[in-house]
């Protein structure tokens, strides 16, 4: 199965409760009637976050399909032509990323009941082939963040290798998605020696990271 994220910031000048809500209101039911989906859900940014500024992203939207086959068909008729008409309304466009990956499971515990969704969006160390990152990633340091006690639930996003045909560069090579039962749960990660050999292991594999903390909302 592919799950195709797509990275939004709001349009310039519009509040971030009213993005919220359009995005989860008249967008949602537009985007829902796009053939071959799977599951979508959207996580939008908490409004604490935005206290010292504007964030990297306002959220993320997630569609799972079958194949690299059903998003293409999902993209060439008119229900599609109807999503981007609307996206104009409520999204800067020039400020999206689509990142199709795979997603690998590293902790399957219970996710608490209304949890926080921590989402980070990682590009890889510069000169390491993509196939020594992913592997890296999934088989070194995903063990090693797994360790952390109050993270109940760990998914790693890799970005398809069609992703680099041609020598292209993506925005981001894979995002790391981790739930938390709260975020006060999510602080008291900080105070764990696994969080810290987390953060040690980082450099290892990769050159830059942001997140975003969110709140899900499932839509289909």
């Amino acid at each position: 199965m592919i799950k195709a994220i797509t990275c939004i910031r709001r349009k310039p000048g519009m509040e971030v409760e009213a993005f919220q809500e359009y995005w989860r209101g008249p967008h949602a039911e537009i985007v829902t009637r796009l053939p071959n989906i799977k599951r979508y859900v959207q996580s939008h940014a908490l409004l604490g976050g935005y206290r010292k500024g504007d964030l990297i992203y306002d959220g993320i939207a997630e569609i799972w399909v079958d194949s690299v086959d059903a998003l293409r068909e999902m993209s060439a008729g008119p229900a599609y032509d109807a999503v981007q008409a609307d996206e104009e309304n409520f999204i800067d466009r020039t400020t999206m990323a689509l990142l199709l990956t795979e997603e690998h499971v590293i902790k399957a515990e219970p996710i608490p009941e209304d949890p926080v969704k921590m989402v980070e969006f990682i590009k890889r160390k510069q000169g390491m082939e993509v196939g020594e990152f992913q592997r890296y990633w999934r088989d070194v340091h995903g063990p090693i963040a797994a360790e952390i006690p109050v993270m109940p639930h760990y998914i790693q996003s890799h970005l398809l290798l069609g992703a680099y045909r041609d020598g292209k560069q993506p925005a981001w090579d894979g995002c790391a998605v981790t739930w938390f039962a709260s975020v006060d749960a999510m602080r008291e990660s900080l105070k764990y020696e696994a969080y810290q050999n987390n953060v040690d292991d980082v450099p290892n594999f990769i050159d830059d990271m942001h997140f975003i903390i969110t709140k899900e909302h499932f839509i289909v």
